[in-house]
């Protein structure tokens, strides 16, 4: 008699978090495919992880800086509003690939056993690869304006740190309701374009009210904008610790729920795609 073997999705419950750690190599494959089928048969390759948050960043000095004469910190408008792009890009490119991620791997998920929180993690992994490439540029507007960080960019990491936190969270619990609901696919850019606007790309957070702060605080993306300003502006831009702490668990709380709602439906995954 022919013994089956039976693999499921989620079944190693004991073992599941170790799992994470045994196929951690499993991370590096992935990831790697990821970015050389995102830039395969392209003219320019990577700089398209220059280009994007560059455009961005013309139009939104052009627009604030240079019609609406906008200037909210003593400190390059040019230079500003890149140092915000770069965690914006990468939360924002992180959110977009990892919401596809499952889709994208049917084959691999319905025929082998390792942890599905692997997926949409590499594709985080890759959106940060993008970040570094993105982050080269910024030296050159430092060179362009005559503009040097200060002691700051040390603490940059911890910020860093808080987008990871906030782009896994969201990505995690976007992937899961895709799988279910394919919907979210055309949700997910939208939701996209709607928080570049109402996140302090093109704006300093201090023209938003006190009273209103704290609101403006939910979006978690807001305390890791700060942050990145205040680490590459020399202190320029002030940080609200009230408001930081506020993004920042608003942040870890997403991530909780990414996780719980990922696990929760991580077992029926298979069926459903």
């Amino acid at each position: 008699m022919k013994e089956h073997l039976v693999i499921e999705a989620g079944g190693h419950e004991k073992n599941y978090w170790k799992d994470l750690w045994r196929y951690r190599e499993l991370f590096y494959i992935l990831s790697w495919r990821d970015i050389k089928v995102r830039y395969k048969q392209t003219v320019i390759g990577a700089a398209w992880s220059i280009i994007r948050p560059l455009i961005t960043m013309i139009v939104f000095t052009v627009i604030f800086h240079r019609i609406a004469k906008l200037q909210e910190v003593n400190a390059p408008y040019a230079i500003m509003v890149y140092a915000a792009m770069l965690p914006w890009t990468f939360f924002s490119t992180a959110l977009s690939e990892a919401g596809n991620s499952l889709i994208s791997n049917t084959n691999l998920i319905s025929k082998v056993y390792f942890p599905r929180l692997i997926i949409p993690t590499s594709s985080v992994i890759t959106s940060f690869v993008d970040f570094l490439i993105a982050f080269v540029l910024l030296f050159g507007l430092y060179a362009w304006y005559h503009y040097a960080p200060g002691w700051q960019i040390l603490l940059l990491p911890v910020f860093l740190l808080g987008a990871c936190v906030a782009s896994i969270g969201a990505g995690l619990y976007i992937t899961a309701l895709n799988v279910k609901y394919r919907d979210f696919r055309f949700i997910v850019p939208f939701i996209v374009q709607f928080g570049l606007y109402v996140s302090p790309v093109g704006f300093n957070s201090n023209v938003v009210p006190e009273k209103w702060r704290w609101a403006f605080a939910l979006n978690p993306m807001v305390g890791v904008i700060d942050g990145f300003r205040w680490c590459l502006l020399r202190g320029e831009q002030e940080l609200h610790w009230d408001t930081m702490l506020i993004s920042f668990s608003v942040a870890l709380l997403m991530l909780w729920a990414g996780v719980r709602q990922f696990r929760k439906m991580e077992k029926s995954f298979a069926d459903l795609i």
